[in-house]
């Protein structure tokens, strides 16, 4: 089945990624409530109920959706989930913590409009270019993502930033850190000795990379806007795209971390 047989919905959706989602299959032109942050193309008509963790729920309700997209991937959108239940809109809640995650997401949003084709096609080539964009290094390159200046917010374990990594043939430089990200001291940082920074600040309307420089640590800075790699969708291409050109840059010298390990079982 696919979008010339398929009836369209009214849809609602409360984040970017799942918008970005929508776009991928051809149907953002059936949303008609939309968060604020979400820029996907084709949401010009949809009614705007604010941002994802302040999402006004009447406003939502008012305009009648047949479905709800949400998803916990935002830190605190519990409540705007519960809110919808309580009003008795019916929801798909999404919950994506790897790569893996977010290509089933789209398969399972294709497959919920009745566009099961068109969503595997959409994970399917999502999932292909992101396999030709892996490289081998002289050592796996260790990056941090920070997603927050101020405290200093990263990207630890539990995070689909960690799978996209992988693939790159990069890893998390938080890896090894509980959670889906973390609050961090100048000095964790250092101690997690990551090649490669990354300024993907959510919700900051310009990023500024030399904030990270000014720290004095040393570490080459990139800025990857969060909708490259902050949205569990179909634009993480493009973040990864713009982590793989920077990796291929590096002058990986032998890591501190396998010296030190060495000198240790010497």
């Amino acid at each position: 089945m696919d979008s010339r047989t398929v009836f369209p919905l009214r849809l609602a959706s409360l984040v970017s990624s799942n918008s970005d989602i929508l776009a991928a299959l051809g149907v953002a032109d059936w949303v008609v409530a939309a968060d604020s942050h979400s820029d996907a193309p084709g949401l010009e008509a949809a009614v705007r109920v604010g941002p994802d963790l302040d999402i006004d729920l009447d406003a939502v309700a008012h305009a009648r959706p047949d479905l709800v997209l949400a998803s916990l991937s935002v830190p605190g959108m519990e409540r705007v989930v519960d809110g919808l239940h309580e009003r008795g809109l019916p929801t798909l809640i999404l919950d994506p913590v790897t790569v893996a995650d977010t290509l089933a997401d789209i398969r399972l949003i294709g497959q919920t409009l009745g566009l099961e084709q068109k969503g595997e096609a959409v994970a399917a080539q999502l999932e292909a270019d992101l396999t030709r964009l892996r490289a081998t290094y002289p050592r796996p390159p260790r990056v941090l993502v920070e997603w927050w200046p101020r405290p200093i917010i990263a990207a630890t374990r539990e995070s689909w930033v960690t799978e996209l990594l992988a693939g790159l043939g990069a890893v998390n430089a938080l890896e090894t850190r509980p959670g889906r990200s973390s609050p961090l001291t100048l000095d964790e940082v250092r101690e997690a000795q990551p090649d490669l920074i990354v300024c993907s600040w959510c919700g900051a309307k310009k990023l500024r990379p030399e904030v990270i420089e000014a720290r004095g640590l040393g570490v080459p800075v990139i800025a990857v806007p969060e909708s490259g790699l902050g949205r569990p969708g179909p634009r993480l291409l493009e973040g990864a795209r713009q982590l793989a050109a920077a990796l291929g840059t590096l002058n990986l010298a032998p890591s501190r971390r396998a010296g030190a390990a060495t000198a240790r079982t010497a």
